[in-house]
């Protein structure tokens, strides 16, 4: 691929611009040599204004997604994409959330442009595991484990019951739980069919992966061994 159609596909600015940014002579090799447009060089070698190029196509991300922000590129108000470097939103193939978080739950949110690698972390047949903290409004009476174990629990509107999680009590009014399944909303759902309101939602894990000591609001890519960790405690 030409450097000027690679760089254009990280989201640096239009073929026309990043021209440019080649007629500027600011874009180098890690020496500092000036580079040109019909050069030959590898994406680890090239520098714009100094600075190494973002990473690759078949990116993946972990993001700590903080309360507030919505998976999307066009609702109103904070979006996850303004956590990220600007130029992410320009990228091709596009960057897309695995899957969402809605705007009131925190955690673990994976991101790529990685299409194939998307649909196989979603499909049930990976049986990626989530894990989410909850706060509640009032207190657990204690018969929810076995409510949530039984395999027989009825989200309203839907016909069919959830597969079992599994609840561990923190506190009166904290609860970890474990699903084997994603749905919409599901674990404010299935508190609210034990008579119970979640106040606050947190996910800490996906699969092997957990958020780790990674801040609120901020992302690192993932490479081939967080990939294996992803994958490896799946049954």
């Amino acid at each position: 691929m030409k450097l000027v159609k690679h760089i254009a596909n990280l989201g640096y600015g239009s073929r026309k611009q990043v021209q440019w940014l080649f007629r500027e002579g600011r874009v180098t090799d890690a020496g500092g040599e000036v580079l040109y447009a019909d050069d030959t060089v590898g994406h680890d070698a090239i520098r714009i204004d100094g600075e190494p190029l973002d990473p690759p196509p078949g990116l993946v991300l972990m993001l700590h997604k903080p309360a507030g922000y919505t998976c999307s590129t066009k609702d109103q108000g904070r979006l996850v994409y303004d956590l990220l470097p600007p130029r992410f939103r320009g990228r091709s193939p596009l960057l897309s959330t695995v899957g969402r978080l809605d705007r009131d739950t925190s955690g673990l949110l994976l991101m790529t442009d990685d299409g194939a690698l998307l649909h196989r972390i979603v499909s049930p047949k990976s049986r990626l595991d989530k894990v989410y903290d909850a706060q509640l409004a009032q207190d657990l009476r204690g018969d929810e484990a076995a409510a949530f174990a039984s395999g027989g629990l009825m989200l309203e509107s839907e016909d069919r019951p959830l597969l079992p999680a599994e609840l561990e009590v923190l506190g009166p009014r904290q609860a970890r739980l474990t699903l084997h399944e994603g749905r919409y909303h599901q674990v404010r759902r299935m508190f609210a069919a034990v008579g119970n309101h979640v106040q606050a939602l947190h996910r800490r894990a996906v699969g092997g992966l957990r958020l780790g000591d990674l801040e609120e609001g901020r992302w690192r890519p993932l490479d081939a061994a967080d990939l294996q960790q992803l994958f490896g405690d799946a049954r």
